[in-house]
């Protein structure tokens, strides 16, 4: 519903479909798995309070709300429009356009974004009314049983998180991941190497850098035969 750094919206059909009817995304950012199979049990947490502001923002808003937004042109600086501080907060990274942080003046990226913004977030507001949303740290959840996808801050490339990957124990990340009750899916690139990951597939993100993404599950996936030399 909104852009993020490290957005999975390009190639989240790629990853395997949720065996449980509870999925938990403990590092949420723009959670676009969730989104994928909305009409699940949902628990997003993240660490980062702006993440969790947006989208229990979202949770509340009704397409009125949404659709009343001013339009974004290049070179706006959003702070000068009448927005309350949520309406804000959603534009700051809206207008960013695949940033990690607010961003108050509008790129020309932000402006093409923009664009389908209203029209696509007014689409799913219907399908995260029954979501729980919380802020708080992956650490701190209980082991339910439970689809968990896991996608974290990169052991290369998290540094662009308000919550880097210097707050994160990558040793301990591992174990914790591999302890979790049900299905684990846990991203990465093939560049980590905290857990056994396998290359999914060759991806340009929104900072134009080429990376092959990757996975670990503790659940057999297409991707246990693939070779990183075949990308």
């Amino acid at each position: 519903m909104f852009s993020y750094y490290g957005s999975k919206s390009k190639i989240v059909d790629y990853y395997p479909p949720p065996k449980y009817g509870k999925v938990i995304e403990p590092f949420a950012g723009s959670a676009r798995y969730a989104l994928k199979y909305w009409d699940r049990d949902i628990l997003l947490v993240d660490k980062y309070d702006v993440v969790i502001d947006i989208w229990k923002w979202l949770q509340q808003c009704s397409e009125g709300d949404i659709s009343s937004l001013p339009k974004l042109k290049k070179g706006d600086d959003i702070r000068n429009m009448n927005l309350t501080k949520n309406e804000l907060l959603f534009l700051s990274i809206a207008c960013g356009a695949g940033a990690s942080l607010p961003q108050y003046s509008v790129s020309a990226l932000g402006e093409q974004n923009a664009k389908t913004l209203y029209s696509n977030t007014i689409k799913n507001l219907h399908k995260i009314k029954h979501w729980q949303i919380k802020l708080g740290s992956y650490q701190d959840l209980p082991n339910e049983e439970a689809t968990w996808f896991i996608d974290p801050p990169y052991e290369f490339g998290g540094h662009r998180y308000q919550h880097s990957n210097s707050n994160i124990d990558f040793i301990e990340l591992s174990e914790w991941c591999k302890g979790r009750n049900g299905q684990a899916i846990v991203c990465e690139n093939t560049k980590a190497t905290w857990l056994p990951f396998k290359p999914v597939i060759k991806f340009t993100g929104t900072q134009k850098n080429i990376t092959v993404e990757a996975i670990w599950s503790n659940f057999k996936t297409n991707y246990d035969n693939v070779q990183i030399g075949l990308f």
